[in-house]
């Protein structure tokens, strides 16, 4: 899988994605965590929004090996649910670093308009050492569902 360090993706703070899926019904979000993380830390809830969270792992757990299929994969989901190379895809990690990788990948594959979710999904350690508390999408108070 080849992707691009240095292409430029823009972080969304989660308030405005949240706007963006609401507002935009080709905008896609792709939480690109492992299995693990969906099951015991949970995921994004779209539901009120008509539309459910991509779930596809950026790395595969338990050995954290990057899935080399992954550009491929999410490639054939997105023309199997008709969305165009333009579309606004967001993508979403605990805090920003892999799906900031995802991201860059799938936009050297020439989808145009790739996203990271700033803050990811739990944001970073607070002074205790504990995620989801000072920014990230559980942070905001955004819909979430429990694996």
């Amino acid at each position: 899988m080849a992707f691009v360090e240095d292409l430029e993706i823009r972080d969304v703070p989660v308030s405005d994605v949240w706007a963006r899926l609401k507002e935009d019904p080709n905008t896609i979000l792709i939480d690109v965590r492992t299995r693990a993380e969906w099951a015991f830390v949970g995921v994004p809830d779209l539901s009120e929004l008509g539309k459910r969270v991509l779930t596809l792992e950026w790395q595969t757990f338990p050995d954290n090996r990057m899935d080399p299929d992954f550009t491929a994969r999410l490639a054939d989901h997105l023309e199997r649910v008709g969305a165009a190379k333009e579309a606004e895809l967001f993508f979403i990690c605990r805090s920003g670093g892999r799906s900031r990788m995802a991201a860059q990948a799938m936009a050297a594959m020439g989808y145009g308009n790739c996203r990271n979710v700033a803050d990811g999904f739990e944001g970073p350690l607070d002074a205790d050492r504990h995620r989801g508390r000072v920014a990230g999408w559980k942070s905001e108070g955004l819909p979430w569902l429990q694996g």
